[in-house]
């Protein structure tokens, strides 16, 4: 009985310190900053420390500020599964989160109208969870006609200037016109595309962030 009554107080103890090793935990890491996006963010067709997201770590770290960037960018994911995956972004408890979604929202002629509320859903509980937020802009091909185009874009201006978010309304504005900059399939950023990426967010990013002592 000793030795049971011992384990259970054993038990009970390492239980009730949960919180305060996490806590400590999370007080020595680093704070989070999350890419949360679809391939553009995953790095689609590109090697392994080439999206967007390594170089922002590699820029981050180059200026001092102590930030662990996790990418959490899904092929094919549209604002739909942005709002069906929160639960697994706020889990990592980040400080700041870059909002990279509604490409393929508009590649598949999505009504603007549930690219809106989807995003105000995904910001609104970034928002609740105080967590800060870049919302990152996209555009479409040409061939989706003008009207369409305009409405998809305006659906970022408006849920940036909803949420008083920090924003960058076009994602690919300095990159479009540089050779090499896009994959053969004229939608992915190449390494180079990527990098430039880095560099058009940095400075809308810079705002948001800290230097630890």
């Amino acid at each position: 009985m000793d030795v049971r009554r011992r384990f259970i107080v054993s038990l009970w103890l390492i239980l009730l310190a949960g919180p305060a090793l996490i806590a400590q935990t999370r007080a020595a890491g680093r704070p989070v900053l999350v890419c949360y996006g679809d391939s553009i963010t995953a790095g689609y067709g590109l090697r392994t420390g080439e999206s967007y997201p390594d170089f922002l770590q590699q820029k981050l770290d180059a200026r001092g500020y102590r930030y662990k960037v996790s990418n959490q960018g899904t092929s094919g994911a549209t604002t739909k599964d942005a709002v069906a995956n929160l639960r697994s972004i706020l889990l990592l408890h980040p400080e700041i989160v870059i909002v990279e979604f509604g490409g393929n929202d508009g590649l598949r002629g999505l009504p603007p109208d549930q690219t809106r509320r989807n995003l105000d859903q995904v910001l609104t509980a970034l928002e609740s969870a105080h967590i800060k937020i870049l919302l990152a802009g996209i555009t479409l091909p040409p061939n989706y006609g003008k009207d369409y185009i305009q409405s998809f874009e305006q659906v970022f201006r408006d849920i940036a200037a909803q949420h008083h978010a920090a924003f960058v309304p076009m994602l690919y504005k300095n990159l479009v016109h540089v050779p090499g900059a896009i994959q053969a399939d004229g939608i992915h950023p190449t390494a180079k595309g990527s990098e430039i990426i880095a560099d058009t967010l940095f400075p809308v990013l810079k705002p948001l962030l800290h230097k630890s002592q």
